[in-house]
């Protein structure tokens, strides 16, 4: 029986360790990157870009309002040609009766793009700010999309399934490793008393 048990646990040890690797690596990484953020230094890149929405367009933009629906999408269409930002699916703001503004971040930049509703001019501006930022920006979750804000949560479920099966592992081995579980006491002792006594 203990056999049988040992295999499962060595099975789902490394299973969630591949499945989890490649992220955990990344996610160490930017830990180390967010934690020096103020030490890192980065020249935002400011790109700015201006266009002309037809007339027969710009008929079809609907009365101010305080909602927050996206552009129709030839519209849309059309913004992108112009400014080379596409806002389709972004929430555009619509209770300014003289502009439609849309806000459009993402990781590693903020742009934005806006609509004069008289005369039809659409003005954008994209500012990135470098992989590190990008990078950090995952790590977040910010302004990163549904996707990969499932993919944190599956990731998170592989490295408990990992850290679990890795404790049991211990606990298996523990009686011909005298040191386990001081070392494992350790983990525990050195971020309390840190979070406790000096984090502040």
């Amino acid at each position: 029986m203990r056999t049988i048990w040992l295999k499962q646990l060595h099975t789902w040890h490394w299973v969630s360790a591949a499945v989890s690797l490649t992220a955990m690596l990344l996610f160490s990484i930017t830990g180390i990157t967010l934690n020096h953020a103020a030490s890192i230094s980065a020249e935002p890149t400011v790109t700015q870009s201006s266009g002309q929405l037809p007339a027969p367009l710009l008929a079809k933009l609907p009365e101010a309002n305080d909602g927050a629906a996206p552009l129709p999408q030839d519209v849309a269409r059309e913004v992108a040609k112009a400014v080379m930002l596409d806002p389709a699916g972004y929430s555009a703001d619509w209770s300014d009766e003289a502009e439609v503004y849309i806000a459009m971040p993402g990781p590693g930049r903020d742009a934005w793009v806006s609509i004069d509703r008289a005369s039809g001019e659409v003005m954008a501006e994209n500012t990135e700010r470098g992989w590190i930022s990008y990078l950090n920006d995952l790590h977040k979750g910010r302004n990163t999309g549904t996707a990969w804000f499932w993919f944190i949560d599956v990731f998170a479920v592989a490295c408990v399934v990992f850290t679990l099966t890795g404790l049991l592992l211990l606990q298996l081995h523990a009686k011909h490793r005298p040191s386990t579980w001081p070392l494992v006491g350790l983990s525990l002792a050195i971020p309390l008393i840190i979070a406790l006594f000096f984090a502040h």
